[in-house]
């Protein structure tokens, strides 16, 4: 008994370490996984914990079950919207990407480290794609918010390249074994039983969880305990008939993420805790597996290694993948660099072990070291190369001052709070009229905790509460109106999109009249959002910029597709 209170004692205290210090390493800049890494490392065999943990099955289940629930929790929070800019490219980047990027690392890694060939494309291949959990926890962690274009992209990647990294393992794991006899016919069997079963069986579980869901008479508390449960049980089944279970969850998350859902507030913040304490969980085993002197030996290898990774085939990897999506060298450029690896490459250095292969031991510190730098090097610098490569936008929510909450009976409406402040933007502009959406009605509205009898909307003061109700498609439109403003100047609406306000269909000839501008032959007659696009030679995005005749056309507002309202940006 005295032992099992010894050892709940230790695993509260390091979990509330692990969460204090996350407020720690926001302050200093560090990434969070690599702080749980190194708290790992200290907790181990050579650091003062002193705890042995050499259990490489038990490390491979609980590291596989984390995974999935990161994946699942990143399919809930990732909207659809950003499938129409970001998909095509994210599934090139999460196939051919991979594929490109493990070959590069693999051949140099076999010629500077002496091994087959195969054993250098299987160390390429663990290192293959990056990491759902590192890049959800940096993008939103650190109060990002990218062009739409950007961010959606890095987003679906990490959430679905993991698959292809782990099938060429796979791959390349029974080829060591078995002997590279009709090495094709293995590699598109397995392929498509991977990537075909698990989509199939994702999707399809996805739905038939929504309908599920959307049938229980549950307690409030258990419908996010019932989609976990359903989440997990589509990963283990893509998993028993040989299909990705990982892809397979992830894409059960998108389905339910993107569909009326009963008790859709308690299930995002349920698995968003849930998600968190997976990663702590992780990143703590792994660093207590890993022998910190053993790491010595591999370092100027790992070096050069994740040297190649970060600089050569990564990049190379990028920029052929989004060839043909015209993406600028700027956006190019950081979705090359967020190529963050995590916890996925670690996880997948197991398997040699598991298989017993001779080189597993120095594949795997190999392995760890070359993630360690990439979390040193490529996550503390996440968001300054963001913002050296102007690809920040202003912000359009700040969760801090938002409340939702799930009204019974009702999927396609929500109750919606806010707290004004100096710097909201009703109460800061002193707008003297506004239009609420059309479908939002105005519920309460409190000042100096007195429920006020008249709801007087042009009479809003820094310290209401105000609550309306509102169709979630309508909340951007509100948080635009009643959340404070936190951005820095630079991110400030006028300095970033400009100083005048256009419609997409104003015509260039008449902007020339109106603000004495020179333009180019021809161009008279095409309308702003027409100059735009063939300026850019791709689909636009708020915050895309086209030069024109000493100005900057900033896309500031889009419905659907089209380009509805632009910032014009006189040059300085």
């Amino acid at each position: 008994m005295e032992l099992t209170n010894q050892i709940i004692l230790l695993g509260s205290a390091v979990l509330l370490l692990s969460v204090l210090s996350s407020v720690i390493s926001a302050r200093v800049g560090a990434p969070i996984l690599l702080v749980f890494l190194i708290i790992g490392m200290l907790l181990g065999e050579e650091g003062p914990g002193g705890v042995m943990f050499h259990d490489v099955q038990l490390a491979h289940l609980f590291g596989s079950l984390a995974l999935a629930i990161i994946l699942f929790d990143g399919g809930l929070r990732t909207p659809v919207k950003n499938f129409r800019v970001g998909l095509k490219p994210a599934v090139v980047l999460a196939t051919l990407g991979v594929v490109l990027t493990a070959g590069i690392t693999g051949i140099f890694a076999a010629w500077w480290l002496g091994l087959h060939w195969m054993e250098g494309l299987l160390l390429g291949a663990i290192v293959g794609s990056t990491d759902a959990a590192a890049v959800f926890s940096l993008l939103h962690g650190r109060g990002l918010e990218l062009k739409q274009r950007v961010g959606a992209t890095l987003e679906i990647e990490s959430g679905s390249n993991d698959p292809m990294a782990i099938f060429l393992t796979i791959v390349f794991i029974e080829l060591l074994i078995t002997g590279p006899q009709n090495m094709g016919l293995v590699v598109l069997w397995e392929f498509i039983q991977q990537m075909g079963l698990g989509a199939l069986i994702g999707i399809a579980g996805g739905f038939a969880l929504v309908w599920i869901i959307n049938r229980l008479d549950l307690a409030p508390g258990l419908y996010p305990l019932a989609a976990l449960a359903g989440g997990l049980t589509v990963f283990g089944i893509a998993s028993q008939v040989n299909g990705s279970g990982f892809l397979a969850i992830y894409l059960a998350g998108l389905v339910l993420g993107n569909r009326p859902l009963q008790a859709s507030q308690n299930i995002n913040r349920f698995h968003d805790g849930i998600a968190r304490l997976s990663q702590i969980g992780m990143f703590l085993m792994l660093g207590l597996l890993v022998t910190p002197s053993a790491l010595v030996d591999v370092a100027v290898d790992a070096l050069l290694i994740a040297g190649v990774l970060i600089l050569l085939a990564r990049p190379l990897a990028v920029w052929l993948s989004l060839l043909p999506f015209h993406f600028p060298w700027r956006e190019q450029g950081f979705i090359a660099w967020v190529g963050l690896r995590g916890a996925v490459p670690i996880i997948l250095a197991l398997f040699p072990m598991l298989a017993g292969l001779e080189q597993a031991g120095m594949l795997f510190n190999i392995v760890f070291f070359v993630v360690l730098i990439s979390l040193v090097v490529q996550g503390w610098t996440v968001a300054p190369a963001a913002r050296l490569l102007r690809l920040e936008v202003p912000p359009t929510t700040h969760v801090v001052q938002r409340v939702e909450l799930d009204i019974p009976g009702q999927q396609e409406m929500e109750l919606v709070g806010y707290r004004l402040a100096d710097n909201t933007p009703v109460v800061q502009e002193k707008w003297t009229s506004f239009v609420l959406p059309k479908s939002v009605r105005v519920v309460a509205h409190l000042r100096d905790k007195q429920l006020l009898e008249s709801l007087e909307l042009l009479d809003l003061r820094a310290g209401d509460y105000l609550y309306l109700m509102a169709a979630p498609d309508d909340l951007p439109d509100l948080d635009r109106l009643f959340v404070p403003r936190a951005a820095p100047k630079r991110l400030s609406e006028q300095t970033f999109f400009g100083e005048f306000v256009l419609n997409g269909d104003a015509r260039l000839g008449d902007l020339s009249l109106a603000y004495g501008l020179t333009l180019p032959e021809g161009v008279a007659e095409q309308t702003v959002e027409e100059y735009i696009r063939k300026t850019l030679h791709t689909a636009p995005v708020v915050g895309d910029r086209a030069s024109l005749a000493g100005v900057e056309l900033v896309v500031r507002e889009m419905e659907g597709a089209r380009i509805t309202r632009v910032g014009l940006k006189l040059s300085r």
